[in-house]
């Protein structure tokens, strides 16, 4: 193991309680140990997920939130005995790997609660709200520390809840916590003072305008979590550990307004000078841990940050904070090992906060120790697998059933919560396999068939595999991304996947093999209006192969026509965004952390953004588009960029037995590609 990393593989302690190594694996919605939007059971996924991280060398593990009441159907988590019989159980399993576990219990989301149009009906149909309220109750789910708007949607605002409320919760807090104690379980979280969650609601004043015992002064809007862990350690005694996930600064503007990197702004959240007392304040209550980073769901990139974000988005802050407690903190928030080493050597951390790494791959640690880093498959921070809720003007969480009952999955890795579905599983007889085309679907495709014992070639016309994902990846802040072009050069090295290169297959009689799969991508929309023949295609200005001049005019405000905007302004260039529909990156799948970043990016900094507009021609020195209520508008630019999407481009193959995988079949994005590849490749 590389030397740097010594300190990461050092003991601590929690209270009294000893942990192997500094590395800690965060909570992840979708790894709760009793279900997540399910009723409350022993979840035997999750409890798989956790042991195989358990046994790659993690030294503690924190599954995804436990709420104290069923999310649907309402029951108390404390009142399911067999619940905790089964966890009992599985912590015999789990403590022989040495790694330490602890519960994260929640009071629930607030007005953080993702509503989505379903949900939506429910609040504004009093007979769809009724029938449903057993099941589903809105009312129960939203409510918050004062009446506020839902992050989400207008139409699902919350109440106050009641005194009688909270203090149901409070006692919930410590009968779970110490039932999580018989079980066996090494510790809990108390979630969450962090993010912008039910328990933050009442802490900052943006949200909390009670005048009761829990409003008004600093004690009154901590009075929550104290009273929570106070609660604990009278049933569990005050040795036992009790983390608290915390956000040190809410760095949030307003309600749906966050705070960029570096931004002047007036926090109406917490922001340092109150979270220095607060940490002490949380610490002299009871707390034995801040679990750290910042932000709230009004400015989710800091809990979540993408891939804009900087590395080691938090760390400051988590060394700032260390400063006023003498309890543990743990940083989180995009963080490098060997950066998270040096501080922790240095005394200014104790642990390395980690979460959807652990999604992309469950070995990380144990190739980290093993100086196998390349080895490492990277995240790249897309949430197109373990957080999907989408969200733009005319939409609240826009997401498949599917995605929100089943989170903690990974766009690059689909047998991650999903090994029932996606395993590799050795061929009865292998057969030769031909790849046609050399990106990413087709290398997915080559890779698990290698593994299941298939002789497999990829044809790739050019003289370089990765295909149209080299243009994706090739923006600064793209880093992961060609990582993981890298890892997956490795993989085929290593698997002895024979590539031929400049092979552009046009004649299958020449292909000798028994199966044949085409990976051949898709090409640039032909988008058909006056002189588009003087502008640059997407990928031109990626690969840069055409150079743009200072203002450049991006057509199209989905995703790659935003990245592309944002890449043009990193380098002191002028864009333009025109868009067709009436918001930006108004699409399913790309999370709201990641499109909220780039959106809040381009107003602050007076990025120019035509929505509801359609480009009626290019000119020499700009482009002429049409306003949504026909008035002709003549945009000045040097140069026009145009990213109006793909299509599908199949190479024509005689063969009726050939599969398509990837965009060629139908465009996506890497997970559409990569689970449409193992879909493909686990049938051959």
């Amino acid at each position: 193991m590389n030397k740097d990393y010594n300190s990461l593989f050092t003991p601590w302690k929690i209270n009294n309680l000893e942990i192997k190594n500094r590395i800690v694996m965060t909570s992840m919605g979708g790894t709760s140990i009793f279900g997540w939007m399910e009723l409350h059971h022993f979840d035997k996924e999750a409890a798989n997920f956790l042991l195989e991280k358990a046994k790659n060398n993690v030294g503690l593990i924190l599954p995804g939130i436990a709420p104290i009441r069923n999310i649907m159907g309402g029951q108390w988590l404390y009142k399911n005995k067999k619940a905790f019989r089964d966890l009992k159980v599985f912590m015999e399993e789990f403590h022989k790997t040495g790694a330490k576990l602890f519960v994260q219990l929640t009071a629930g989301m607030g007005r953080s609660f993702s509503v989505n149009h379903v949900m939506e009906l429910m609040v504004t149909n009093k007979v769809v709200g009724t029938l449903a309220k057993p099941f589903l109750n809105m009312d129960r789910l939203t409510a918050s520390a004062s009446p506020n708007p839902n992050r989400w949607s207008d139409k699902a605002p919350s109440r106050e809840l009641t005194i009688k409320e909270i203090e149901e919760m409070v006692y919930a807090f410590g009968q779970t916590a110490k039932m999580c104690l018989e079980a066996g379980v090494d510790g809990v979280e108390v979630h969450a003072v962090h993010e912008g969650y039910l328990l933050d609601q009442f802490t900052m004043k943006y949200t909390n305008q009670r005048t009761d015992k829990y409003g008004g002064s600093f004690e009154n809007r901590y009075r929550f979590p104290v009273e929570i862990v106070q609660e604990i350690k009278k049933e569990c005694g005050e040795d036992y550990p009790v983390s608290v996930r915390y956000s040190i600064v809410s760095k949030t503007k307003g309600f749906r307004e966050g705070a960029l990197p570096g931004e002047d702004y007036v926090e109406v959240g917490r922001d340092m000078e109150e979270s220095e007392k607060a940490a002490k304040h949380l610490q002299d209550a009871g707390y034995d841990m801040l679990n750290a980073d910042n932000g709230t769901y009004d400015a989710w990139y800091w809990a979540h940050p993408p891939m804009y974000m900087p590395q080691n988005t938090n760390l400051a802050d988590c060394e700032h904070i260390k400063k006023f407690v003498d309890i543990p903190v743990v940083a989180a928030g995009r963080m490098e090992p060997h950066v998270a080493a040096k501080s922790i050597a240095e005394g200014k951390l104790d642990g390395l906060g980690v979460a959807r790494q652990f999604l992309a791959d469950p070995e990380w640690v144990t190739k980290l120790m093993a100086n196998k880093e390349s080895d490492i498959m990277p995240c790249i921070c897309c949430h197109n697998g373990c957080f999907t809720m989408a969200s733009y003007k005319g939409a609240s969480n826009d997401q498949d059933l599917g995605d929100a009952i089943h989170m903690a999955r990974c766009a690059l890795n689909p047998h991650t919560m999903q090994t029932k579905k996606y395993k590799i599983v050795k061929a009865k007889k292998p057969i030769t396999v031909a790849i046609i085309g050399g990106g990413i679907g087709g290398m997915e495709t080559a890779r698990v068939a290698a593994m299941r014992g298939h002789d497999v070639t990829i044809y790739e016309k050019s003289d370089k595999l990765g295909g149209i994902f080299i243009a994706a990846a090739s923006p600064s802040f793209k880093e992961k991304d060609r990582e993981l072009i890298e890892w997956y050069k490795k993989e085929i090295r290593t698997l002895k996947i024979s590539v031929k290169y400049n092979r552009e297959v046009t004649d299958f009689s020449k292909i000798t093999a028994d199966k044949i799969v085409i990976a051949t991508g898709s090409v640039p929309r032909n988008f058909k209006v006056k002189g588009v023949e003087k502008s640059i295609e997407a990928c031109e200005y990626l690969l840069e192969t055409k150079e743009v001049g200072e203002t450049v005019i991006v057509i199209g405000g989905g995703l790659t026509g935003c990245e592309i905007a944002y890449d043009l302004y990193l380098k002191g260039k002028k864009p333009v965004i025109i868009e067709m529909k009436n918001d930006l990156i108004a699409v399913k799948g790309v999370c709201l952390a990641n499109s909220s970043y780039l959106r809040d990016f381009f107003k602050l900094n007076k990025v120019p953004v035509y929505l509801e507009t359609r480009l009626e021609e290019v000119t020499d020195d700009g482009v002429v588009a049409i306003d949504k209520d026909g008035n002709k508008l003549e945009i000045k630019g040097d140069s026009v960029i145009m990213s109006v999407g793909y299509v599908p481009a199949p190479v024509a193959c005689d063969n009726k037995k050939a599969k398509l995988v990837g965009d060629c079949k139908a465009v996506g994005n890497l997970r559409t590609v990569i689970w449409g590849a193992w879909d493909i490749a686990m049938k051959l």
